[in-house]
């Protein structure tokens, strides 16, 4: 029998061609737009965290203008400026990824709302109506929203009732998934890399795309989904290596930040497709429920001690930073 051809598998494309070609959506991870057009991506997710970055880079000083302006103008006392100036920055940001990618954009919600759901829903409306007044279809629009029972209920309603698509996102625990596709929502984003640091943390050992508790997670979350014929998109992020990424070709989305685009841009290595609907209906888990199930939900993720002390280092960090650009756009607002 003939060896298998190295030379073929190198003439099929980069590893980000073969990558596409698994059925897997690409989606740049970030808050740079102007980094991410030669990946050609088909959507673009952000969160406080990336914002801040690219906030801090003077080539954004004009989008920071524009926002605070809009603060100024329309909001009345202090507090309000600045919320109404970080808003249309966020705002802003996704006008401009939208300029580039042909698909959705992920605007995130404040992640200090992520344990009320009557506010989440109201920031995500009020994300969308900014939207709107710069001629942007919500179908253009994912409001991310942290994984807690409020946030998937807020979810639940945002995409029932007012027909606004939901990202789910913070997502480290299997249970979390099943909640998310039982609250019909548009897309969750489990977090590869950050599972993958935490049971390295705590056993020292250092894992393959294979072996990596992070790749295990969202192979189980995609094989369950398939199985019960869940519509929910599912998109693996939060990426520390290439293996990761290919490890999940054939997954339905991937969010991937620039740096790892461009590594697999400039790779040729081949990316076989690892996941399909027809084997995940085969290998997914048998059905489970937390439909109006508080206390289930919040048991089962507890017991999960990963998926808990991820959930909330997240929520802080997001927090913190969302707190960082309120400052740095106050200082603008009351100069």
């Amino acid at each position: 029998m003939a060896e298998p051809s190295t030379k073929k598998q190198k003439t099929s494309g980069s590893s980000l061609e073969q990558l596409k070609a698994s059925g897997t959506v690409v989606v740049a991870d970030t808050g740079d737009f102007e980094s991410i057009a030669k990946f050609q991506p088909q959507d673009s997710t952000t969160n406080p965290s990336l914002i801040l970055a690219a906030a801090k880079q003077p080539a954004y000083a004009k989008l920071i203008d524009v926002a605070v302006e809009y603060g100024k103008q329309n909001g009345k006392t202090k507090d309000e400026k600045v919320e109404l100036a970080v808003d249309r920055l966020l705002v802003e940001f996704g006008k401009e990824i939208l300029k580039i990618v042909p698909g959705r954009v992920s605007t995130e919600v404040d992640a200090r709302l992520s344990f009320d759901k009557e506010a989440t829903i109201a920031k995500a409306i009020e994300i969308i109506e900014l939207y709107k007044a710069q001629g942007i279809s919500k179908e253009r629009i994912l409001i991310k929203i942290a994984s807690t029972w409020e946030g998937i209920q807020a979810a639940r309603e945002l995409e029932a009732k007012h027909g606004i698509h939901c990202n789910l996102t913070l997502l480290f625990s299997f249970g979390q998934a099943v909640a998310c596709a039982e609250a019909n929502v548009t897309l969750i984003s489990p977090f590869v890399g950050r599972i993958m640091d935490w049971y390295k943390a705590k056993s020292g050992e250092t894992y393959t795309g294979e072996t990596d508790p992070g790749v295990k997670s969202v192979r189980r979350i995609y094989n369950y989904y398939k199985k019960h014929g869940y519509n929910t998109i599912v998109m693996g992020a939060s990426f520390r290596n290439v293996d990761e990424i290919k490890a999940l070709a054939g997954v339905d989305y991937l969010t991937i930040s620039p740096n790892l685009l461009e590594e697999l841009l400039n790779s040729n290595d081949a990316v076989p497709k690892v996941l399909n609907p027809a084997q995940a209906k085969k290998d997914g888990d048998a059905k489970i429920s937390f439909i109006n199930d508080e206390s289930k939900f919040r048991f089962d993720l507890n017991e999960d001690a990963m998926a808990t002390e991820k959930l909330a280092e997240g929520i802080r960090k997001f927090s913190a930073d969302i707190v960082t650009l309120i400052d740095m756009i106050e200082k603008k607002v009351t100069a």
